[in-house]
């Protein structure tokens, strides 16, 4: 059984969620209700590596590597870098007003 977030947790995964969904979106879904939940399964990992307090180019090199590896797409690694900006924004933010 998983373990149960505390707020600060709990919102900070939402909006990772939120950032890969309307922000990264490698193959240019959004919005569409019907695909919302097509980045949740690289959700946990990009969570796990904020939390644990990776670095910005780590975060940016696994979103780059989903696109190209994972989905054959072609690499953008400055949005990628953009997107692990937003997402350390995000939980500075987050942290701070809590």
């Amino acid at each position: 059984m998983g373990q149960k977030l505390v707020d600060t947790e709990l919102e900070l995964y939402r909006r990772v969620d939120e950032v890969l969904y309307y922000v990264w979106d490698p193959i240019g879904l959004a919005p569409n209700p019907v695909t919302r939940d097509e980045y949740q399964r690289y959700l946990p990992e990009v969570f796990s590596m904020l939390q644990e307090g990776a670095g910005l180019s780590r975060i940016a090199a696994y979103l780059d590597n989903v696109a190209t590896e994972r989905m054959g797409l072609n690499g953008n690694l400055e949005h990628s870098k953009q997107v692990a900006e937003f997402l350390f924004d995000w939980k500075t933010e987050i942290y701070r007003i809590r």
